[in-house]
């Protein structure tokens, strides 16, 4: 590791009206250590990357600028490439469309991980920004003492915008490549930082504005069914990385509850054959299977009303 204490990694794609919002909420960060913005900008169209430039060299001890080639390489081979420059302690997440609000937010993050060796990651509460400029206070905390592998692989429930991690990225233990074939990686990479243990801490306070219905994530979330095949297959690839064979039980437990939601979802969204032929894909494999025959009957009868 370097001498610098987090890295801040920040996608940016065609964001001239959101780009510096999200860059000054960084650079207003009071911290006692030395921090730095890593920013992979993609061959934006439009004035992204000239603000991105300008502020690199205006900033240049706490900026370091990754301008893609001539050509867009999209977001997860933009995301990949990012992190992989990303040499401090802890990694932080802000995309080019969300920002901070708390000045202290690093210096509150990091002062916990210090001081708790036995968590990896600590998120916190986040204020969602609708398209209307309605802002509303989101907390997301499970009502148990301490997260970690078990909880994150059934939900993902931290915005990665108030995230802070440990760095575990090595020449021998990166970031698995096959993250490569989602349109998101967060989730993967959480997972990837406690799979071989570490807890989860939630802090109540709100320290960043995460912005509803933008980017390509919010694109997929639109079509709920679309969104959760997605979620099933990162769990498959999870699923069989030898790196997460330990974890096997609550990783196919994850599988049949998302199985499951997609089954219903298909019903909801009036596909009922395929709502169908998952419900005799699972049933094969489920045990309980009266207690499912009448679950799945209950999801077509909830379609109609």
């Amino acid at each position: 590791m370097s001498n610098i204490t987090v890295s801040i990694f920040m996608l940016t794609y065609n964001q001239e009206a959101f780009i510096a919002q999200a860059i000054e909420g960084i650079l207003m960060q009071k911290t006692t250590f030395r921090y730095q913005l890593v920013i992979g900008e993609d061959a934006s169209t439009d004035t992204t990357r000239q603000i991105c430039e300008t502020y690199a060299s205006q900033y240049g001890d706490r900026i370091k600028l990754l301008p893609s080639p001539a050509t867009n390489g999209g977001l997860i081979a933009n995301y990949m490439r990012t992190i992989a420059e990303c040499d401090g302690t802890y990694i932080a997440i802000c995309d080019g469309d969300d920002y901070w609000i708390d000045e202290y937010k690093l210096q509150k993050q990091v002062d916990f991980l210090d001081k708790n060796p036995d968590y990896s990651i600590v998120y916190t509460a986040v204020k969602r920004l609708y398209s209307d400029g309605t802002y509303i206070d989101y907390n997301y905390s499970l009502n148990k003492k301490h997260l970690d592998f078990d909880d994150l692989i059934i939900d993902n429930f931290i915005h990665s915008v108030t995230a802070l991690f440990r760095n575990v990225q090595s020449k021998e233990d990166s970031i698995p490549s096959w993250i490569i074939n989602f349109p998101f990686g967060d989730w993967q990479t959480y997972l990837w930082v406690l799979k071989n243990g570490g807890k989860i801490h939630f802090m109540d306070d709100k320290t960043a504005v995460y912005r509803m219905n933008i980017g390509v994530s919010s694109a997929y979330m639109k079509k709920t069914s679309v969104f959760i095949e997605v979620l099933i297959d990162i769990l498959e690839h999870v699923f069989v990385d030898e790196n997460f064979s330990h974890k096997k039980q609550i990783i196919a437990s994850s599988i049949l509850s998302r199985n499951k939601d997609l089954m219903t979802c298909f019903n909801r969204e009036k596909d009922y054959l395929k709502g169908f032929q998952l419900f005799l894909k699972i049933l094969k494999t489920t045990n309980k299977k009266i207690q499912f025959i009448r679950f799945y009957g209950y999801s077509v009868y909830q379609s109609f009303t």
